[in-house]
């Protein structure tokens, strides 16, 4: 049998020329002719491999849904390898910081790491499994979302389809920077706070008024006695509006919370304590409206477990990996959160994500391919 990671490794200029296309498809989420022209590329693609059915699901707002099926009747329940075509670069960015790769062999362009870099690792390993003739008898989902970095609201009910269904979810998100796969994300949700005071003349009446800035002082405060970052509970009043003029009582007052937590518990404890804020000041009134809420992807039992034969699979062609968990969240959380199997930050090594130094190492590429390969080949249910 073709050893699989000197396969790849072969494969590493065709994995920087197919990345680079990727990165030059500038697809901005709020888009959506850029990010469908991706799709249009994508569909072809899945056609080249001669998929079970490709379908392309319509969005209004963001770019379509793109989803490839092999072994579609094959008995198991199938591996969903879930992606995002979007990205947080505006059309014209690719102008100002075009594709290159430095000396060190690092390839910088905007959505190289996140997350252009999963899907061309994804596709190559896909390929290399058609070519060397070892697909497996399971099925495979290859699921290309559209809005994941603005909250994948228009593709979080196919998402929760997939997962109901999936024996596995190989999410393509980058590694940490370290390079450890991904067991276990914070939850994350967001939060407005709203206090509705009384305005009067700060001079001559001031005692009529109800200072809805005071009482969001205390709020603030309030809601600060909630962080527990040494449990992994970040609670974070991150912006805040108040008042109109220095001579007015404000009668109103906004802010934006932040929560970040390891646990569904903890989520739903702090999400409690928030929806129950009630007022520190005679006659002001407090308001709390929950905008997005994505649980977190714990590090339980299953998950114990389903990295246990990630890890075991790496052994078997050469290679190791490790695991780590961290505060943001990705697609991932929504997959895990639903009870699918579950593992995420298995695209290729790099760091700048959403910042002007974005790249993918390209030595990672052929490995972390080798091992998406083995994954889908070799992946016992249980």
């Amino acid at each position: 049998m073709t050893n699989i990671v000197e396969y790849f490794n072969a494969k590493q200029d065709d994995m920087v020329q197919l990345l680079t296309q990727l990165v030059e498809h500038e697809t901005p989420s709020h888009n959506k002719a850029a990010v469908d022209a991706l799709a249009d590329t994508l569909v072809e693609w899945l056609e080249g491999t001669q998929p079970s059915s490709i379908t392309r699901i319509p969005m209004t707002d963001v770019g379509d849904m793109v989803i490839g099926r092999w072994n579609e009747d094959a008995p198991q329940k199938p591996i969903v390898v879930l992606m995002h075509t979007d990205t947080v670069w505006e059309v014209g960015t690719l102008a100002q910081r075009p594709v290159q790769i430095d000396d060190e062999g690092r390839l910088y362009g905007p959505g190289a790491i996140d997350m252009k870099g999963g899907l061309a690792v994804a596709m190559t390993a896909l390929e290399g499994l058609i070519d060397l003739g070892q697909m497996p008898n399971h099925p495979i989902w290859f699921a290309f979302t559209s809005d994941e970095e603005i909250g994948s609201h228009a593709s979080t009910p196919h998402i929760n389809e997939m997962a109901e269904q999936a024996g596995l979810v190989m999410v393509m998100e980058p590694p940490t920077s370290e390079g450890a796969i991904k067991t276990g994300r914070k939850g994350v949700a967001t939060y407005t706070i709203t206090v509705e005071g009384r305005s009067s003349h700060a001079g001559n009446h001031p005692e009529e008024g109800i200072n809805a800035v005071l009482e969001m002082a205390q709020q603030i405060t309030a809601i600060s006695k909630l962080q527990d970052l040494r449990n992994g509970v970040s609670v974070a009043v991150n912006t805040i509006e108040g008042g109109s003029a220095t001579n007015v009582i404000p009668a109103k007052a906004v802010a934006t919370v932040d929560v970040r937590t390891f646990s569904q518990y903890d989520m739903d404890r702090i999400h409690e304590e928030l929806m129950d804020l009630f007022p520190k000041i005679p006659g002001a009134k407090v308001h709390t409206e929950l905008h997005h809420m994505r649980g977190p992807m714990e590090r339980d039992e299953q998950m114990e477990r389903t990295f246990e034969q990630c890890q075991q699979i790496a052994k078997s062609i050469g290679l190791s990996v490790y695991e780590d968990t961290v505060g943001g969240g990705s697609d991932g959380n929504i997959t895990a959160s639903l009870g699918a199997p579950t593992l995420d930050g298995l695209g290729p090594r790099g760091a700048g994500l959403h910042a002007d130094h974005e790249h993918v190492i390209v030595r990672s590429m052929p490995q972390r391919a080798a091992h998406i390969a083995a994954m889908l080949r070799d992946w016992q249910f249980s």
